[in-house]
């Protein structure tokens, strides 16, 4: 009898760290190359895609709850779909670099070509990038295959470790392993001085690979909805729409998807922006918010008993505001404590908005249809808000036709200057000498601008960056006005109430 209590609690060990070896990985190969994508881009001339390249991942989030629906929960094992789709996403990956190169290869041609005939502006080189350089275009593409390889993992790996860990109890200490993927990977970004870099795409593609493999030998998960016939409510969420009934859940609801515009903005463009106010490293920068996140995790059942559902949301409100105000107010003078603090407002930013919102969620929806519920606000959140929210930040349009540019006088206005600055920097910075590893950690976290660079281009960059913040930050404050004005639910919420059960997915920060 010892020796079979030994063997349990032998197996049980070995799934809680596999698990949590499953959830590093997952979150270590998105957050190798997603957090500091758009500083790689403008530093190689292909500004004119980062917002295509960012709107990728909610696009992929909108068609992943269809596919597990379809696919990964009727027909096949959790740990093999899981495995297949990284293998695949992997040698996706694996083709990224080589497109990127040749892209920025045509933009660099196109940029000298332009200067030798006179006519070099740096809106006219965006407007022809986005119009000529073929490449670009089939590096977002790219991207969004592999995303779409990608996003249905996150689902699949909650299924996997729920179905299998020995007490929902231990999925907290199995899941912060992926935050901690996600802070390693930055690091790991930054000790290599990768930042901007398309090396950052091969560290994704191993770790994917990687994953790949390591799904194969997880705990088998049979599909959990096998046998069952396939129920059209459920994979379409028809019935959590029907919660929209209730006022306050709508209000919610609408605030959950517009606060994802301004998100956006922060998942997007900050590494660029950090990059150019002189910080070396942006993306173990960019690991701050991170850390704070876990902080914050730990103590949001503290908060949420003494404060609730609508203070708690509104203190993520806020902070939202305040960091796009550091952001915007920090830009002229580079003030490196207003940026490192807008950073590291991250964590109140997602935890009191989204992992309240979660909680809320659960309280909110029947037992029946909790699932559902969850399955919706992601679909809001990560999929439509983000969506529109990255296609405002890059000033698109929706379909070619309805322009999405939104601004609030200059307030919003695209950084025009970028290119002209990004190519100022790296001449003023020249060749960079080689640094010991302790010289590249105090880097990540230090900002310093080389001596020679033009004050004039800097000057006008910078107080272009500030515009740009200010827009988003408008934004979060009329939001947060409008849900303290509209939103009055008064239910009682305890945070016991709100646990998820063992069969659903939970929803994951995408930039843990």
């Amino acid at each position: 009898m010892q020796d079979a209590d030994t063997n349990s609690k032998s197996g049980s060990g070995w799934i809680v760290q596999s698990l949590s070896l499953m959830m590093f990985l997952q979150f270590f190969a998105w957050g190798a190359w997603f957090a500091s994508l758009s500083a790689a881009m403008d530093s190689n001339l292909l500004g004119a895609f980062i917002g295509g390249a960012y709107e990728a991942a909610p696009i992929a989030a909108i068609f992943a709850p269809l596919f597990l629906g379809l696919v990964a929960d009727r027909f096949f094992a959790s740990e093999r779909v899981m495995g297949t789709l990284m293998v695949v996403g992997g040698v996706i990956m694996l083709l990224i670099p080589g497109i990127a190169e040749n892209a920025s290869t045509f933009a660099n041609e196109t940029a000298d070509a332009m200067r030798a005939a006179g006519t070099y502006d740096a809106e006219a080189f965006s407007a022809s990038q986005a119009e000529d350089n073929t490449a670009g275009k089939t590096l977002v593409w790219m991207i969004l295959a592999y995303l779409l390889c990608y996003m249905p993992t996150l689902g699949l790996g909650n299924t996997i470790a729920f179905s299998n860990i020995p007490s929902q109890n231990d999925f907290p200490k199995i899941r912060v392993w992926g935050t901690i993927g996600w802070i390693v990977a930055g690091l790991t970004v930054g000790i290599l001085g990768w930042s901007s870099s398309y090396n950052i795409f091969w560290l994704g593609a191993f770790s994917s690979l990687a994953l790949g493999l390591l799904c194969f030998f997880l705990p088998h998960t049979p599909p959990p909805l096998k046998g069952k016939p396939m129920d059209m409510r459920s994979l379409f969420m028809v019935d959590a729409f029907t919660l929209l009934k209730d006022w306050n859940f709508l209000i919610f609801a609408i605030c959950s998807t517009l606060i994802c515009i301004p998100l956006a903005y922060y998942y997007g463009m900050t590494a660029t922006y950090l990059s150019q106010t002189g910080f070396a490293e942006p993306a173990a920068t960019m690991t701050i918010g991170q850390m704070s996140e876990i902080i914050f995790m730990l103590l949001i059942p503290f908060f949420f008993r003494r404060l609730g559902v609508k203070v708690m949301i509104l203190v993520g409100m806020a902070c939202w505001v305040l960091r796009y105000a550091l952001f915007a107010y920090g830009a002229p003078d580079q003030v490196t404590w207003m940026l490192l603090a807008a950073v590291a407002l991250h964590g109140i930013c997602y935890d009191f908005f989204f992992v309240t919102g979660f909680m809320y969620t659960d309280q909110k929806a029947p037992l029946g249809i909790r699932g559902q519920a969850q399955g919706l606000l992601v679909f809001l959140t990560q999929g439509v808000g983000m969506f529109f929210g990255y296609r405002i930040m890059a000033g698109g349009s929706l379909f070619g036709v309805i322009p999405l540019d939104l601004t609030f006088g200059n307030y919003g206005q695209q950084v025009t200057s970028s290119p002209t600055y990004v190519e100022a920097l790296a001449d003023a910075r020249g060749e960079s000498a080689s640094l010991s590893f302790l010289e590249s950690f105090t880097q990540m976290f230090s900002r310093a601008l080389p001596e020679g660079l033009d004050a004039g281009i800097l000057a006008e960059t910078m107080g272009q960056w500030k515009d740009f913040w200010m827009s988003p930050a408008i934004m979060a404050a009329i939001i947060f006005v409008i849900f303290a004005v509209t939103f009055w639910d008064r239910t009682e919420t305890e945070p016991e109430a709100a646990e998820v059960s063992a069969a659903e997915p939970v929803p994951s920060d995408p930039a843990v």
